[in-house]
């Protein structure tokens, strides 16, 4: 059988791309290396959570000095399956930016307008009526008292009838369900070793049952694995360069009152610096607060018993630091490396300070930065030391935004697919993943990049691509 349309990936590009095409009365296939597992069938944020629907149980890093710990999904809907889901609309001035520096077409806010607007209504985007949880009320209390500013971050997320409270809209219960219905056809449990290219053609894709003959292949695997794939496939220009991410630095903070949701994170997000700099929660379960004290557990272990008052909150930068994904011959995974830069090291530095100071004005009685030796920071006064101990030889840095590794763009020095996803040099294959995005935009991806991938699926399906 030789499909129409062959999709690596299930995350929320591949979701995208394979309703669409499905809808349209293409033969689609999807092929996720993860596993099936149903909305709800693991608690968000647990030791289980890690094992079923992350790569490598969530434990991967790219090499760097300090090294980056970052999480990638690998299940069938992807990020959208493990995020928070979290929504911002894509920023008008960060459009400009990657149009103006990488000469993509057709990439301004007017265009994507109307495609936030069918993801919007299909995810049920909103803010959820009611009062925010207590470890956002923490961040607003601290933004209000210092004026920053700040809000509740609207949801994919709705309220069902007689269900269990708000229900977050994954690609499972949305786009992959429309999918299937449009004749799509979802196989997890698929790793794609490599696109199989003849003539300069893609015809489809090698996995480890086989051989899957596509006239079509849309590689939505993210920002590591999709490279990687395409590098393994022989293809190279501009391929795997550019890694950008929101390196991110936390804290633990401990209130008076009980603020911990263990199945849930604080959604406030204060944007004062933004779009260079963003402050949030984070999760916080046991095991969470555990981790982020794992720099001064020897001190600090007994802190844990008390974790239904303390929260983990972050801050994270748009680094001017870069990375690359590499793969090496024998060697099943990529190899990931990223430099921060010295401004980049010093823009954490700052966001730790600033971090400290509004959780201070929200209340907190007890901080804890997470890099190895951080001091307690008791007051206001004790901030500035706290702040000025991260360096590069003790930070523990993370993120959870990952982009920029196939970036699209007309300017073939510097991109490696044109402005709407498709290879150059290599017909009839694209890619519709947040690799595409040149550079982390400051604001969680998943809006941006979902736009993106309705807008570059309708470019290829009009026959233009």
């Amino acid at each position: 059988m030789t499909y129409d349309v062959a999709v690596v990936g299930s995350g929320p590009g591949g979701a995208v791309t394979a309703r669409e095409c499905a809808r349209r009365g293409l033969k689609v296939v999807v092929l996720e290396e993860g596993d099936h597992v149903e909305p709800g069938e693991v608690a968000p944020y647990s030791l289980e959570q890690m094992r079923r629907q992350y790569r490598h149980h969530g434990l991967t890093v790219a090499l760097g000095r300090p090294p980056v710990a970052y999480t990638e999904a690998a299940c069938v809907g992807g990020g959208s399956e493990v995020n928070s889901g979290l929504y911002h609309r894509p920023d008008p001035a960060v459009l400009a930016e990657w149009s103006a520096r990488h000469a993509i077409d057709g990439l301004a806010a007017a265009d994507l307008a109307p495609w936030s607007a069918v993801v919007e209504d299909r995810l049920s985007v909103g803010t959820p009526p009611g009062p925010m949880n207590a470890a956002s009320d923490v961040l607003r209390r601290g933004a209000d008292a210092l004026g920053w500013d700040g809000f509740d971050v609207p949801r994919w997320a709705r309220s069902e009838t007689g269900g269990p409270g708000l229900v977050k809209q994954t690609m499972l219960r949305t786009y992959l369900v429309d999918a299937v219905a449009a004749g799509a056809e979802v196989r997890p449990r698929v790793r794609v070793e490599r696109v199989r290219i003849e003539r300069g053609r893609a015809t489809g894709v090698v996995t480890d049952q086989g051989v899957v003959a596509a006239d079509r292949v849309v590689v939505c695997g993210g920002a590591i694995q999709t490279p990687a794939l395409l590098l393994r496939s022989g293809v190279r220009r501009n391929v795997g360069r550019g890694l950008s991410m929101h390196p991110t630095v936390k804290v633990l903070a401990q209130v008076d009152d009980d603020i911990n949701d263990p199945a849930d994170l604080a959604t406030y997000q204060v944007k004062e610096f933004a779009p260079d700099m963003t402050l949030g929660g984070s999760a916080g379960r046991p095991g969470m607060i555990a981790l982020g004290l794992s720099g001064t557990w020897e001190r600090d272990h007994g802190l844990e018993a008390d974790w239904r008052r303390q929260s983990v909150y972050y801050a994270s930068i748009r680094s001017q630091g870069t990375g690359r994904v590499r793969v090496l011959p024998g060697v099943r995974d990529p190899l990931v490396t990223y430099a921060l830069t010295r401004s980049d090291v010093a823009a954490l530095r700052a966001g730790l300070g600033r971090l400290m100071l509004l959780l201070e004005a929200a209340g907190a009685r007890l901080q804890v930065p997470s890099y190895v030796g951080a001091p307690r920071v008791d007051g206001a006064s004790e901030i500035p030391a706290g702040a000025a101990g991260l360096s590069r030889a003790n930070a523990s840095v993370m993120t959870v935004h990952l982009c920029g590794t196939m970036a699209m763009g007309e300017d073939r020095r510097r991109s490696a697919t044109d402005s709407f996803g498709r290879v150059h040099d290599v017909a009839n294959l694209h890619v519709n993943d947040a690799s595409l995005l040149p550079s982390a935009p400051g604001i969680n991806p998943q809006g941006t990049l979902m736009a993106v991938a309705h807008r570059n699926v309708e470019h290829l399906l009009g026959g233009r691509g």
